[in-house]
């Protein structure tokens, strides 16, 4: 079988979410089962000789967009560990000149076009090298335009008669909407797609609902967000979609990389550790956070951390309703990310103000990880959660997360005081909730046989790649045979 992934972004290469690192694990699973290639703009964040990129010969393509050519060319390397191609489309235009994934200010005609250019690139590629794919997995808004050109332009190709798309919805909230102009830039058939059977959603295109409706499956990365996403409070205006096509709606919950994100061997570390002596190796790493971030040291007093996006969906609004409760919290509080400017500008003063409270603005992957190791509790509120790795990396590194129990992290969280209790949760979204599971959390850390217990449970649970690789090849399977 052959599998082509097309993603905006792809660990390690490029990262701005969880969607880089679900590209960069998943293939290495399914590696054994299957030929497979990945395909990725080249943006200017990537280290072209870090991680030993060339470009591949007499590649260069033109292709024209509305009556505009534009110039790509082609680079090639493995996936770290793996005998995978990862392809990286080069265009000065539009992906090499920016040195982030996801460029702030752009006018959103350009981010539409960005995309659309990559996506038939894809195609056009995929073409050229005769890699004849009989499943083409695309990832979020980014590469929805490809089951759609499928749809169209390429319906009676006889390259692509055989192939068939999966259509993976990462975050339900970002869909691509725009006006009808855009297609005539895409060179995509007006009179096939945009209709209320295709990409029209009150009278804009919707790339999005275009793949939802023209791919043979769409998946969203757990399955209790595959079934929230049905409802208006999920659905976010695509709910009445979702549930015509739920014949072919699956929900596979996401896994992490267990060879990057391991406490045993993490070189961003100062002490190493597993099972066997997972207590004295998270006090030396906690020390080392409390000295980088200028906290005191008290083993006595615990340390909660937050790795997020500054964002809506990611619950900052609760922080900010409960940031006078957890100035007297007797806990210290690390918070890393970046995003909004309110949301940013918000932890710098709740860092500057509070005694027990420290915010890094960015992010610094070795930083996080040391993090990670280094809590006792990592906090994530979040108001909408399609799947989330940080509770997963953070039960990897024996650290015990507080959510609220919304898709995935209610999939994967086992809350207190629950058997095998593996993290605390709370179900409403409001501050005092949070709170509550906040002290929660403080009450069983006095408890050093319970707490311990909990670290141990979270750290033997199993959210590898192995289970989930599984269910994606029988799907791949099921839509071939």
């Amino acid at each position: 079988m052959k599998i082509l992934f097309a993603s905006a972004e792809v660990a390690p290469f490029s990262k701005a979410g969880g969607l880089a690192d679900v590209v960069g694990s998943l293939p290495k699973e399914l590696e054994k089962d299957a030929q497979i290639v990945i395909f990725t703009p080249l943006h200017g964040c990537i280290d072209i000789e870090k991680y030993g990129i060339k470009q591949v010969p007499n590649y260069e393509k033109w292709l024209s967009f509305g009556n505009q050519p534009q110039k790509f060319t082609l680079y090639t390397t493995k996936l770290p560990g793996t005998n995978i191609d990862v392809y990286f489309i080069k265009n000065d235009w539009y992906f090499s000149c920016f040195k982030e994934v996801y460029p702030k200010y752009l006018d959103p005609r350009y981010e539409h076009e960005r995309y659309i250019s990559f996506s038939l690139a894809v195609m056009e590629y995929a073409k050229s090298m005769n890699f004849k794919p009989d499943i083409i997995h695309a990832n979020d808004w980014h590469t929805a335009m490809i089951p759609m050109y499928l749809h169209s332009n390429y319906k009676f190709d006889e390259f692509f008669s055989k192939t068939k798309c999966v259509f993976e919805i990462h975050n339900l909230a970002y869909q691509g909407i725009w006006f009808e102009g855009v297609l005539d830039f895409a060179n995509m058939r007006k009179d096939i797609v945009y209709n209320q059977w295709g990409c029209e959603h009150y009278n804009r295109v919707n790339w999005m609902k275009g793949a939802i409706l023209y791919s043979d499956r769409v998946v969203t990365v757990s399955p209790t967000y595959s079934r929230e996403i049905l409802g208006s409070e999920y659905g976010e205006n695509m709910d009445y979609t979702l549930r015509g096509i739920t014949y072919k709606l699956r929900g596979i919950l996401n896994g992490i990389d267990y060879t990057v994100f391991n406490p045993k061997t993490d070189k961003a570390l100062v002490k190493n550790y597993d099972l066997s002596n997972f207590e004295q190796g998270k006090e030396e790493n906690k020390k080392a956070v409390c000295e980088y971030f200028g906290l005191k040291y008290d083993p006595k007093r615990p340390l909660i951390s937050l790795i997020s996006r500054l964002v809506g969906q990611k619950g900052i609004d609760l922080i900010r309703d409960m940031q006078y409760e957890l100035q007297n919290l007797e806990a210290d509080f690390v918070f890393i990310g970046s995003g909004e400017k309110d949301y940013e500008n918000l932890m710098i003063w709740l860092s500057n103000n509070t005694s027990n409270i420290r915010t890094y603005v960015g992010y610094d992957a070795k930083l996080a990880n040391l993090v990670y190791a280094g809590s006792d509790f990592f906090l994530m509120p979040s108001k909408f959660e399609p799947c989330g790795l940080s509770q997963l990396i953070a039960m990897r590194y024996g650290t015990l997360p507080i959510v609220r129990a919304t898709g995935g992290l209610e999939d994967t969280v086992v809350g207190y005081p629950l058997d095998n209790s593996t993290g605390f949760k709370f179900w409403a979204y409001n501050g005092w909730d949070m709170l509550n599971a906040l002290k929660c959390a403080l009450w069983v850390y006095t408890d050093k046989f319970v707490f311990n217990a909990m670290r141990k449970s979270a750290m033997e649970a199993d959210f590898s790649w192995k289970r989930s690789a599984k269910e994606y090849m029988n799907m791949y399977k099921e839509i071939c045979s």
